[in-house]
C-alpha cells in the first residue's frame, strides 16, 4: 500500500492495526471494501535512513522561527484554524473578547512610534523542545561484521530526561543498543524494541518526547497551510526579537552538513546544464509551456538560494579564491559550480567608463540585460543564470559556469568585443539568433570597424560577447549595455550643440560617475508608443489633406501615382519620427553611438548622427513627458509609501532613480505640490538613505571581521542619533594580547584597537557632510542640514532607519530606540543582530497566466465579471503550478479574484481569497510592506461585510500602525484608513473615538484630494452620519451643507448624489426643529430621545464608497 505523501513520522508508510482489518476508499464515484489485507514494510538503506532523519529533523523544527518568513494574520483574525476565512463565531462574542480601543500610539496626533508591536508575541510560536541532542554517533561507520548484521548507521540522542541513548539504524528499523560514549556494544539494550520509525521508538523510550511531539503535531495542524509552506526566497526582517542562544541539536546538525558542502568531494549540481536543458524543453502546447516554466522557476529558485549562500560563504572567508595571489577585492571564486566575482574593476576593464564605480553598476546592468533576453526567450540562444548579492558592503555577482570557459584550449570569443572595441568579432550563427531578439529589444543592426579597419556587422552592443561552450550551445555574456545609453548623464564636449532645449532647461547633460547610465525598457516602450502616435497622426493628416485637395472634376489619376504619393507620405512620416525603415514604422536604437573606442565606417556616419538625435529625443522625452507624468499620483491610483514603492512607481514610467533630484525640482514647480507632498517626502528620504548606503559601502571596506557589529552601530549612531556618537570602548570580544604583561592590560589599551581603525574616526558631522556631497553629486539634490530637512518635510528617523536597514541588509534588535537623547547613543553593539545578503535575481513566471490576467482585467472593465472570474481562476491555477503558492503573481490573482467575488456579492469566497492574499504578502514581501498594508485594508472590508466587526477593526488598527511606522501620519492612505476606522467604530457605537478618526480623515482628504473634491464631500457626509446619531444636529447640518455645495458644483443639481444630499439636509432640518420644540416644551427637564441607528448595510455602503468600490450589474 502506498500513499501520496510521507507519513507524519517520516517513515515508509505503514497501516495501523485497525486499518488493516477493514479499509474503505472511494475512487471515481464508487466504493470498494477491502478486508484483511497485509502490508509489507520496505527495508531501509543508508540513503533511506538519511532521508528519514531529515524528515524527523524537519518535524522537530517545524515551528522554529529561524529561517522562516513571518505572518501575523491569524493572530489578528483569531479564527479557529479549521475554519479559516469563515465566520468562526458570532460578532457578539467578538465584541466581548476584543478591545475596541486602540493603543495610544495609533491614535491621531500621536508622535510616538513604537517598534515592539511590529512583531507581536504569538503563543503558538513558543518553542517545544522534544530532544536535547540528536546527531550522528562517533561510532560510524559500522564495522564490516556489523554491516553483515544489517547495521547501517548509529545515532546518539540525549532526551529531555537527561538520558543518553545510542540508536542503531538497521535495514529493518531502529532499536536501542548498549553502546556508550567510550564503549562500543552494538547488542540490543532493554527494552528490546524494534520500531520501523525513529519517532515511534523515541515515544516509547522518552515520556517527554512523546508528550511534546504530540503537542507539536497539534500546533502544526492548527496552523494555516500557507503558514507552513516554505517560501521560495526567504524574506529577512529588518528587526528581530532578542533571544538567548539555546542548545538546538537540529540546527547544529544542519550547520555541520552545510559546512561539508564547501568541501570539494561533496556532490554538487550542474546549474548551467539544468538551466539550459529546461529552456530547451518543448513549448508548443500549453501543457508543454507549463511544464517548461515550472522547471525554469524551480531551478532559478534553487540557484538564487545557492548564490546567496555562496556569496555569504565567500565574504566570510570559507571559500578558497582561484587567484589567491591577487588583492582581496580582486578575488574570484568557483563554488558549487557557480562563478563569483566582486564589484570591482579587474585589469582596468572598466577604466574608460568609470573604473570601480562602473564595475559596481555593471552587475545590475548585466542582470537587467539577462532579464531582457530571457523575456524575449529566443529559441537556441542561451544566457547564464545570474544573481547579484550585496553583503557586508560588497557587491557579488553569481553566475553559472559556461562549459569549457575556464579551459585554456577552448576558443573564447566568436562575437563581440571584450576589450572596449580594440578587437571585434562576428559570427553568422549569432547574427541569426540575435536578429529576432534585436527586434523585440529595439536594437538597431549596425556595423563597426574591427582592429584591422574592416567593417563588422553586429546585432547587439559591441560589449556583448558571444561564445560557443564545450557543449556546443551558443552563449551571450556581458549584457550590461543592452538598453540605449542615457545621454543626459554622458557629458562630452562634442555633444553640447545637440542638446535639446528640454534637457537644457533641467540642467542636463550632467557628469556622472560612470558611463554605463542607460534608459529603462519602460521608457523605450513609452517613447516608441509616443512616436507611433506622432507617426499615425502625421500620416493620417497628410493623407486626409491629399484627399481633400483632390477635385472631383479632375480626371482619375493612375493607381501608380496614388501609391507613390502614399509611399512619399509614409516615407516623410518615418523620417520625421526617426524610423530606421522608410516604408514602415520601426524605431530602434544603436547602443554603440556614444561608447568610447567604437569606430564606425564612413558611410555609416550620417546614420550615426540620426541615432544620436534619436537618443537625445528619448532623453528629452523622459524629462518633458515622463517626470511630469508623476501628476498621475494625484488620482491616487499609485500611492507610494516607502522607497521600494516609490522606486517601482517611477520605474513603471521609465524614470531612473538617479533622476530623483530632477523630479524633486519638478515637484516644487507644480501647482499641486501640496497634494504631492507625500511623494516629495518619500523622495527626499530615498535620496538620503541611498546616499548613506553608498557611503556605508565604502565605510565597511576598512572594518575588520571582529568589529562588524561595533562599526555598524557606530555608523547608525552617526546617521540618526542625537548624541555625539562615541566610539565603543572596545570590540565586544576584544582580548588582550598574550605578549603584553598582565600589568599593562588596561582598559585604555584595549580601547586603542578599534579607535585606531578608520571607521572609528567617523563623526556625525563628517557623515552628514559626505551625505550632502553624495546627494548633490549623484542625485543633484542639495539641502543644508538634516535637522532642517526633518523639520521641513516631517521625516521620521524610525522610517529612515527602516529604509537604511532594508537597503543594506542590517538586522537590528526589536526594541524601542530613542533618537533624541543627547547623553546616550541610540544604538549599541548588541543591537546589531545580524547582516543578511540582499539578493537581486531574475523573476521567471508564466507568460500564459500573465496573458490571462490581462484578459480578465479587460473583461472586468467591460462589465463581464463572470468571465473575468473564470479567466482569473485559470490564471491562478497556472501561476500556482508554475511558481508555487507563495509568489507575488499568485497573491495578485487572489487579490483581484477576491475583489471580483466581493463585487458579485460572494462575500465568503472573497474573504477566503483575500485571507490567502494577505498571508502570501506577509511571507514573501514582508509584514510591514505597503502591499501587505493595502491587503489588510481590503480584508478588513470583507470581514465587516461578513459581520465580523471587531476583527475588521483589529485589521484596520494593524494597517494604521504599519503606515505610521513606514511613513508617518501625513499620508493619503491614512485618510482612507481613518475614514474606514470611523465607520467601523460608529457601527460598534464608539462615536467619540469614531469622530477622532473621521476629523483627521477630513483634514487629510482636504489636503491630498482637494477641498472641492468628491472625496472631501464624502468625508463631510460620513461625519454628518455620526453627528446625527449623537443628536448634534447643528454640526451635522454644517457638514452636510458642505457636502451638498461640493456635489452641486462638481456634479450639478440633477445628480443623484446632489439630490440625496439635499433630501438629507431637509430631514436633518426637520429633526432639528422637532428637537428644539421638545426642549422648549419640557423646559429644564431632561429629555430622552431615541434615534434610529444606521444599519449594517448603510455603513457597508459608505465603506464601499470610501474604498472606491462600485457595484455594477454583471453581464
Amino acid at each position: 500500500v502506498t500513499t501520496p505523501g510521507p507519513c507524519p513520522t517520516g517513515a515508509p508508510w505503514q497501516a495501523p492495526a485497525k486499518f488493516l482489518q477493514k479499509f474503505c476508499f472511494s475512487s471515481y464515484g464508487f466504493i470498494m471494501v477491502v478486508l484483511n489485507f497485509n502490508t509489507r514494510r520496505n527495508s531501509y538503506s543508508v540513503r533511506d535512513v538519511r532521508v528519514h532523519l531529515r524528515h524527523v529533523r524537519n518535524l522537530l523544527r517545524s515551528l522554529d522561527l529561524a529561517g522562516r518568513s513571518l505572518s501575523y494574520l491569524s493572530l489578528l483574525t483569531r479564527a479557529h484554524p479549521g475554519n479559516y476565512g469563515m465566520k468562526a463565531r458570532s460578532d457578539n462574542m467578538e465584541k466581548d473578547s476584543v478591545s475596541r480601543s486602540p493603543p495610544f500610539y495609533i491614535l491621531p496626533g500621536c508622535k510616538e512610534r513604537r517598534l515592539i508591536p511590529l512583531q507581536p508575541i504569538r503563543d503558538d510560536w513558543k518553542p517545544l523542545q522534544c530532544l536535547r541532542v540528536l546527531n550522528i554517533s562517533s561510532w560510524n561507520p559500522p564495522p564490516g561484521n556489523r554491516k553483515l548484521h544489517g547495521d547501517l548507521m548509529y545515532i546518539s540522542i540525549l532526551t529531555m530526561e537527561e538520558r543518553e541513548l545510542s540508536i542503531t539504524c538497521c535495514t529493518r528499523g531502529f532499536y536501542l543498543n548498549q553502546s556508550t560514549a567510550f564503549n562500543f556494544n552494538p547488542k540490543p539494550a532493554g527494552p528490546k524494541i524494534l520500531c520501523h520509525s525513529l519517532v515511534e521508538l523515541l515515544s516509547q523510550l522518552s515520556p517527554s518526547f512523546r508528550k511534546n511531539f504530540v503537542a507539536l503535531q497539534k500546533r502544526r495542524v492548527y496552523q494555516h497551510p500557507y503558514e507552513c509552506i516554505r517560501a521560495p526566497v526567504q524574506v529577512c526582517t529588518w528587526v528581530a526579537p532578542a533571544g538567548g542562544h539555546s542548545l538546538d541539536c537540529v540546527t547544529a546538525e544542519e550547520t555541520r552538513l552545510g559546512l561539508m558542502a564547501t568541501l570539494t568531494f561533496v556532490q554538487i549540481r550542474g546549474w548551467n546544464e539544468e538551466l539550459q536543458r529546461s529552456r530547451e524543453l518543448p513549448r508548443a502546447s500549453l501543457q508543454e509551456r507549463r511544464r517548461r516554466d515550472t522547471r525554469i522557476f524551480r531551478i532559478n529558485s534553487d540557484f538564487v538560494a545557492a548564490a546567496a549562500q555562496g556569496a555569504a560563504s565567500m565574504m566570510e572567508g570559507n571559500v578558497m579564491p582561484l587567484n589567491p595571489g591577487e588583492p582581496p577585492h580582486l578575488h574570484v571564486f568557483v563554488w558549487n559550480n557557480l562563478f563569483f566575482s566582486q564589484g570591482f574593476d579587474m585589469s582596468d576593464h572598466y577604466a574608460p567608463v568609470g573604473g570601480d564605480a562602473a564595475a559596481h553598476a555593471a552587475a545590475m546592468c548585466d542582470l537587467r540585460g539577462v532579464q531582457a533576453y530571457a523575456s524575449v526567450d529566443t529559441e537556441g540562444l542561451h544566457t547564464l543564470g545570474t544573481a547579484v548579492v550585496d553583503y557586508r558592503g560588497v557587491r557579488v555577482t553569481a553566475q553559472t559556469v559556461v562549459p569549457g570557459l575556464l579551459e585554456k584550449n577552448l576558443e573564447q570569443i566568436v562575437y563581440g568585443s571584450n576589450d572596449n572595441g580594440k578587437t571585434v568579432f562576428t559570427h553568422p550563427r549569432f547574427l541569426e539568433l540575435l536578429d529576432e531578439s534585436s527586434k523585440s529589444l529595439r536594437i538597431q543592426p549596425h556595423r563597426v570597424l574591427d582592429h584591422s579597419g574592416s567593417p563588422v556587422e553586429l546585432r547587439s552592443a559591441i560589449s556583448t560577447v558571444g561564445i560557443f561552450g564545450s557543449d556546443g550551445r551558443p552563449y551571450i555574456l556581458d549584457l550590461l549595455r543592452t538598453f540605449p545609453p542615457d545621454l543626459n548623464f554622458l557629458l562630452s564636449a562634442e555633444a553640447q550643440q545637440e542638446v535639446p532645449a528640454a534637457c537644457r532647461s533641467f540642467g542636463f547633460p550632467r557628469r556622472h560617475r560612470h558611463g554605463l547610465a542607460s534608459l529603462r525598457s519602460q521608457l523605450v516602450e513609452a517613447f516608441v508608443q509616443h512616436r507611433y502616435e506622432l507617426f499615425a497622426k502625421m500620416a493620417s493628416d497628410d493623407l486626409g489633406h491629399q484627399f481633400a485637395t483632390e477635385k472631383p472634376e479632375e480626371p482619375q489619376r493612375p493607381a501608380g501615382d496614388n501609391k507613390q504619393k502614399r509611399r512619399n507620405i509614409i516615407w516623410k512620416a518615418c523620417e520625421n519620427v526617426g524610423s530606421v525603415s522608410d516604408s514602415r514604422f520601426d524605431i530602434r536604437f544603436n547602443p554603440d553611438v556614444c561608447f568610447p573606442g567604437v569606430r564606425f565606417p564612413s558611410e555609416c556616419l550620417p546614420d550615426v548622427q540620426r541615432q544620436r538625435r534619436l537618443l537625445w529625443d528619448a532623453a528629452a522625452f523622459l524629462l518633458s513627458n515622463q517626470i511630469p507624468a508623476l501628476r498621475d499620483c494625484l488620482d491616487h491610483t499609485a500611492v507610494p509609501m516607502d522607497g521600494a514603492t516609490l522606486t517601482s512607481a517611477i520605474h513603471q514610467r521609465g524614470v531612473n532613480v538617479r533622476y530623483l533630484g530632477a523630479m524633486l525640482k519638478e515637484l516644487d514647480k507644480m501647482e499641486e505640490r501640496e497634494r504631492l507632498s507625500h511623494v516629495q517626502r518619500i523622495s527626499i528620504s530615498e535620496v538620503i538613505t541611498r546616499s548613506a548606503k553608498h557611503i556605508f559601502r565604502t565605510y565597511m571596506k576598512d572594518v575588520e571581521p571582529a568589529a562588524f557589529s561595533a562599526a555598524v552601530s557606530h555608523f547608525l549612531n552617526c546617521l540618526l542619533s542625537s548624541s555625539s556618537a562615541p566610539v565603543p570602548d572596545s570590540c565586544s570580544d576584544e582580548l588582550p594580547s598574550r605578549h603584553k604583561s598582565r600589568r599593562r592590560r588596561t582598559q585604555s589599551d584595549r580601547a586603542n584597537v578599534p579607535t585606531s581603525s578608520l571607521w572609528a574616526k567617523l563623526t556625525s558631522d563628517d557623515l552628514w557632510i559626505r551625505i550632502k556631497t553624495e546627494a548633490e553629486d549623484y542625485y543633484h539634490y542639495t539641502f543644508k542640514s538634516i535637522e532642517e530637512e526633518i523639520e521641513k518635510h516631517n521625516l521620521q528617523k524610525i522610517s529612515l532607519l527602516r529604509e537604511m536597514s532594508i537597503k543594506t541588509g542590517i538586522q537590528l534588535q526589536l526594541r524601542e530606540y530613542v533618537f533624541e537623547c543627547r547623553h546616550k547613543p541610540a544604538f549599541s553593539e548588541d543591537d546589531v543582530v545580524n547582516m543578511f545578503p540582499v539578493v537581486k535575481h531574475l523573476k521567471p513566471t508564466s507568460t500564459d497566466a500573465a496573458g490571462l490576467v490581462q484578459q480578465a482585467q479587460l473583461a472586468a472593465q467591460q462589465g463581464f465579471l463572470r468571465a473575468g472570474v473564470d479567466l482569473l481562476g485559470r490564471a491562478l491555477t497556472l501561476f500556482s503550478s508554475v511558481c508555487g503558492i507563495l509568489h507575488e503573481d499568485v497573491s495578485m490573482c487572489l487579490r483581484l479574484l477576491g475583489r471580483l467575488r466581493y463585487t458579485l456579492g460572494e462575500n465568503d469566497d472573497a474573504l477566503v481569497l483575500q485571507e490567502k492574499a494577505v498571508l502570501i504578502s506577509e511571507r514573501i514581501q514582508g509584514t510591514d510592506h505597503p502591499q501587505t498594508v493595502q491587503d489588510y485594508t481590503h480584508l478588513a472590508l470583507y470581514f465587516f461585510a461578513g459581520g465580523r466587526l471587531s476583527t475588521s477593526l483589529q485589521l484596520l488598527y494593524r494597517a494604521r500602525y504599519l503606515i505610521l511606522l513606514v511613513i508617518g501620519e501625513d499620508h493619503p492612505q491614512i485618510a482612507l484608513l481613518d475614514s474606514m476606522l470611523g465607520l467601523v467604530l460608529h457601527a460598534l457605537m464608539e462615536n467619540e473615538l469614531s469622530l477622532k478618526f473621521l476629523q483627521n480623515a477630513l483634514t487629510l482628504t482636504s489636503k491630498y484630494h482637494g477641498a472641492k473634491s468628491l472625496k472631501h464631500a464624502h468625508s463631510h457626509h460620513v461625519l454628518t452620519i455620526v453627528y446625527e446619531s449623537k443628536g448634534e444636529f447643528h454640526l451635522a447640518l454644517q457638514h452636510e451643507k458642505e457636502a451638498y455645495i461640493i456635489y452641486k458644483n462638481q456634479l450639478g443639481e440633477s445628480s443623484d448624489s446632489t439630490k440625496e444630499s439635499s433630501e438629507y439636509l431637509q430631514r436633518l432640518t426637520d429633526q432639528g426643529v422637532i428637537l428644539q420644540r421638545a426642549i422648549r416644551h419640557f423646559g429644564a427637564k431632561p429629555v430622552l430621545f431615541f434615534w434610529q441607528l444606521p444599519s449594517h448595510p448603510v455603513i457597508l455602503q459608505q465603506l464601499n464608497l470610501t474604498c472606491g468600490i462600485t457595484f455594477i450589474p454583471p453581464r
